[in-house]
């Protein structure tokens, strides 16, 4: 394969051919080559999302759901999002989401590191998002971080609350339901 530039565009990530095992995000214009989930990892995403949408009524939720937190160097995929019904109905069936989800849930792999969390995190409540739930698969634990920077962490016998959502709780313990 020949190298790629250092910085590129969106458009630029699009032209580029689609590798068989991976899959390419644009974080800050850089090309980040993405392994695709196992099965623990999706089944919490499926969990996750049919939880989320049981509850949130108002807004829609997706899987895998890509995203463009930034116009040109920034193309994203959120493990779980949760949108705004009004704000998904606008987006152009040929385009991708502007801004971040209302809700970006990461779910942990072995392969995402403090930094590469944090810097998520930050990327997303800055870019729309109201929360961002960083899901722990191995410790059973959900990081909720709010647009304020505060971060509640949650652990088994106790619930997320979705108020921001108009919803009720989620209890941790559903989530990660064997």
């Amino acid at each position: 394969m020949a190298a790629l530039p250092d910085i590129i565009t969106v458009a630029q990530l699009e032209a580029l051919p689609e590798p068989s095992d991976t899959y390419y995000e644009l974080h800050w214009g850089e090309v980040v080559a993405m392994t695709r989930p196992r099965k623990r990892h999706v089944d919490v995403q499926a969990r996750l999302a049919r939880l989320i949408e049981d509850r949130v009524r108002s807004f829609i939720v997706r899987v895998e759901c890509p995203y463009r937190a930034l116009p040109e160097f920034e193309y994203r995929v959120a493990d779980v999002a949760a949108i705004s019904g009004k704000r998904w109905k606008a987006v152009d069936p040929d385009d991708d989401l502007r801004g971040s989800p209302e809700l970006v849930v990461e779910v942990r792999s072995p392969s995402n590191t403090k930094a590469q969390l944090r810097e998520l995190v930050t990327l997303c409540l800055t870019t729309g998002a109201l929360e961002c739930w960083i899901v722990d698969p191995q410790r059973k634990s959900v990081a909720v971080t709010h647009r304020d920077g505060s971060t509640t962490a949650y652990g088994p016998g106790s619930e997320i609350p979705l108020a921001a959502f108009g919803a009720g709780p989620l209890p941790v313990d559903e989530i990660f339901r064997d």
